[in-house]
């Protein structure tokens, strides 16, 4: 019995598993790398607009999941920031904060010189226990041939909403409720996001690039015989009488809360057109803008005017709004308004 026999190496096998071993540390060190250009902007004067959608859907996204988790609480600590210019209560909730702070503060950690226009920006407020996030590319659906498309930092402009409709909330009306993201180039609305966090539905959309998946399946009807007209329901105005005296009695109006809300029945077919009467602040409305863009719809002022969303005009939209999901029923409902404007003045 021989126990001090010698041991044969394999080199052929040595050479294989030398071989597996510098592989698995390459896509391991490359990995990390992918991954870290992913999570940071590399050029602080330039953005990826693909990147940012990505992140703007993940900022939409945490924002929704701390509107959430204060919901479960008993208490949502509501103050009022004073009364809007029809007299109705504008609420601001510990909800709004916590989304705003996770929103803004997770954006700018990626894109560090990034323009950001909140809702919230006004309360000066820190943020010193913000969840931060690293982009994650599956947020964007498999079937999306989303490109790469670099720009000037100086260029672009992001208006965030952190918690849109917040009377709403308060009262547990939570269908009504999303958080929005709008990416705007030269003051032109490009990319936007709009999110419900209770059903944790996500629509989004680039201009001219791509849309969210459930957006491109869905038809539209050019022919409409009965208008459908969706309002708002805590900041009315006269919008109910204006769109009767625009589109006669045979029309159906629904009141609802959230401009983003709205613009989302415009975008399933729920409603016709989304009209508002009063001034509304630009990020209530810039992400439904540039959705609505981007699916061969339009939304302007009750003029007629292209709304811009530039950092140096107003935060807020005086003349109203009309918004549609098909560009032709936009024409022709917004000759009936301005048609009405000029009766007016006779």
């Amino acid at each position: 019995m021989n126990l001090g026999g010698s041991i044969r190496i394999n080199k052929f096998g040595v050479l294989i598993i030398a071989a597996l071993l510098v592989f698995l540390v390459y896509y391991i060190s490359t990995g990390k790398s992918r991954s870290s250009n992913y999570a940071l902007n590399k050029n602080p004067n330039e953005v990826n607009l693909r990147k940012l959608l990505i992140g703007s859907i993940q900022a939409a996204q945490r924002g929704g999941f701390e509107v959430v988790e204060v919901s479960k609480s008993p208490d949502f600590n509501v103050h009022s920031k004073g009364k809007t210019k029809e007299g109705a209560n504008d609420p601001v909730t510990d909800a709004d904060f916590r989304s705003h702070c996770v929103m803004a503060s997770g954006l700018h950690r990626i894109f560090p010189k990034l323009k950001i226009i909140s809702e919230e920006d006004g309360t000066k407020k820190p943020c010193p226990d913000a969840k931060l996030f690293d982009l994650d590319p599956t947020v964007i659906h498999e079937n999306s041939n989303v490109p790469d498309e670099i720009v000037g930092i100086e260029d672009v402009t992001v208006w965030i909403d952190p918690l849109d409709a917040t009377q709403e909330y308060t009262e547990n009306l939570f269908q009504y409720v999303t958080t929005m993201v709008c990416v705007a180039i030269k003051g032109v609305p490009t990319i936007g996001v709009i999110h419900n966090p209770f059903t944790k539905k996500t629509v989004w959309a680039w201009t001219n690039k791509a849309v969210s998946e459930p957006l491109s399946y869905i038809k539209r009807d050019e022919d409409v015989k009965h208008p459908v007209i969706v309002v708002s329901r805590s900041h009315s105005g006269d919008v109910k009488n204006l769109a009767k005296e625009v589109f006669g009695e045979n029309l159906h109006i629904i009141p609802a809360g959230g401009a983003g809300y709205k613009v989302l029945q415009v975008l399933h077919n729920n409603a016709t057109a989304y009209l508002h009467s009063t001034a509304i602040k630009k990020w209530d409305i810039c992400a439904g803008n540039a959705i609505l863009a981007a699916i061969g719809g339009k939304m302007t002022t009750q003029k007629n005017q292209d709304i811009s969303y530039s950092d140096k005009d107003s935060f807020l939209n005086e003349n109203g709004l009309l918004a549609t999901a098909v560009e032709s029923i936009h024409e022709m409902y917004i000759k009936k308004l301005i048609d009405h404007q000029q009766a007016l003045r006779r």
